[in-house]
């Protein structure tokens, strides 16, 4: 899926939000659970149903899936297939974050981008440019590196200065000039909104995906206000507070509601 897709569907929709799936047995609905063989993906397949015209993007977070071990694999894959062909026009993120020597990030390449349908996955860029070359090879496929985390732990490496520039900069400047980069997107936590402006820069014209709104307490209004570029050029991710605004058999409403009142304020942003 190329960046003007999404583009195009942000103005459809008004709206710029992600939809994070991250299922957890422990906070399925216990109807779920005891009648589906296959509950993390009937819970997810559910809420994807019901807030899909609310979203441009679905964010599957793998380890809550490969917690499952081959099961949670099988489900990963079918939950992918299932939001391409009823859904193909939003856009996919494996949040695997991978990132290893070339010839297995080629392999990682090939199972996300071949084996499954998926647009875009996440990166780690630790390893640096022959780690991440090999996911830009695969046409209108993009790689999405981490580079300012809303973790407290971003500060132990992504905020330090090393030849008076924060590292996270650095990773930024030079991913820009790496093959295909135009392919590259990036995450940003919202807690970090304060470094959005910077961060618009040095990467002017690329998607930032950014979690951290609603439950880690990240503000919609100042993400946008900082980071938006002419094209939005956003992904805000929700997870926690769509997937499990409810714990009961209204779970699907509850997350209805959720998301409406997310792309509510989208839609004022955007206007």
């Amino acid at each position: 899926m190329t960046t003007q897709t999404i583009f195009e569907q942000i103005q459809l929709k008004k709206s710029f939000l992600c939809l994070g799936l991250d299922p957890d047995l422990e906070k399925i609905p216990a109807h779920i659970i005891s009648s589906s063989e296959d509950p993390i993906y009937d819970f997810c397949k559910s809420i994807v149903d019901e807030v899909q015209h609310l979203c441009v993007a679905v964010k599957i977070n793998t380890a809550f899936f490969e917690a499952y071990g081959p099961k949670g694999f099988a489900s990963i894959d079918r939950l992918v297939r299932y939001i391409k062909r009823h859904y193909p026009d939003l856009f996919t993120i494996a949040d695997a974050k991978r990132g290893d020597i070339g010839n297995t990030s080629l392999r990682y390449a090939k199972a996300f981008f071949e084996a499954m349908p998926f647009d875009a996955i996440t990166i780690a860029p630790y390893m640096g440019k022959d780690s991440v070359e090999p996911f830009l090879t695969y046409k209108d496929k993009h790689a999405i590196l981490l580079a300012l985390t809303s973790n407290a732990g971003a500060e132990n490496f992504q905020l330090q200065t090393i030849n008076n520039e924060e590292l996270y900069k650095q990773v930024l400047k030079q991913s820009q000039h790496w093959k295909n980069a135009s392919q590259l997107m990036y995450v940003v936590g919202a807690t970090k909104a304060e470094h959005l402006a910077e961060i618009r820069k040095l990467v002017p014209e690329s998607f930032l995906l950014v979690p951290g709104v609603g439950a880690q307490g990240g503000s919609l209004e100042d993400v946008y206000a900082h980071g938006a570029n002419e094209n939005v050029g956003l992904l805000v991710n929700s997870s926690r507070g769509i997937l499990y605004a409810d714990s009961g058999e209204g779970y699907v409403e509850a997350a209805f509601e959720a998301a409406t009142m997310l792309q509510e304020k989208m839609k004022k942003l955007l206007s």
